[in-house]
């Protein structure tokens, strides 16, 4: 397992094991994990953002810490953040992120997770001239996700 995810991987079970909120000493994180503290940001930032439904507060100093709050929200709430969070473009790394929250969310099952990302893979746009590609999953994905909502 890869440095980044086991990282990933202790924060989620801290969230779960604390309602959704977790407090995060940096450095006592980073000591226990085996590795230095910057990864333990580059985590935080790449896989705990808003568009995955976090929210992330730090103090810095003394007695610092990083605070992420798991975002509580019922699936149709939480699917339309998606939508308005998308934008006008959509690469494939971040569709694959938000389709793996809503899969741990349990908000759609593995099956449709899979039939999503394979209409939004790169295979699938390949006949789409490369500019206009993550406009086009963009596009599709919005469509999905409303759909998913009726």
């Amino acid at each position: 397992m890869r440095m980044s995810d086991l990282v990933a991987q202790t924060i989620l079970e801290m969230l779960d094991t604390h309602n959704g909120d977790a407090q995060i000493q940096r450095n006592e994180l980073a000591s226990a994990l085996g590795c230095v503290p910057s990864q333990i940001n580059y985590v935080i930032t790449s896989r705990f953002t808003p568009e995955q439904g976090y929210i992330v507060e730090s103090r810095r100093g003394g007695g610092g810490y990083i605070r992420i709050t798991r975002v509580q929200m019922g699936e149709q709430n939480l699917i339309m953040h998606l939508v308005n969070s998308i934008g006008s473009t959509l690469d494939k790394a971040a569709a694959e992120v938000m389709l793996n929250n809503l899969f741990a969310r349990s908000v759609i099952d593995q099956q449709t997770a899979q039939l999503i990302g394979a209409a939004l893979s790169d295979r699938s746009l390949s006949a789409a001239p490369q500019e206009i590609r993550d406009s086009l999953r963009a596009d599709l994905f919005k469509n999905m996700l409303i759909i998913l909502i009726n």
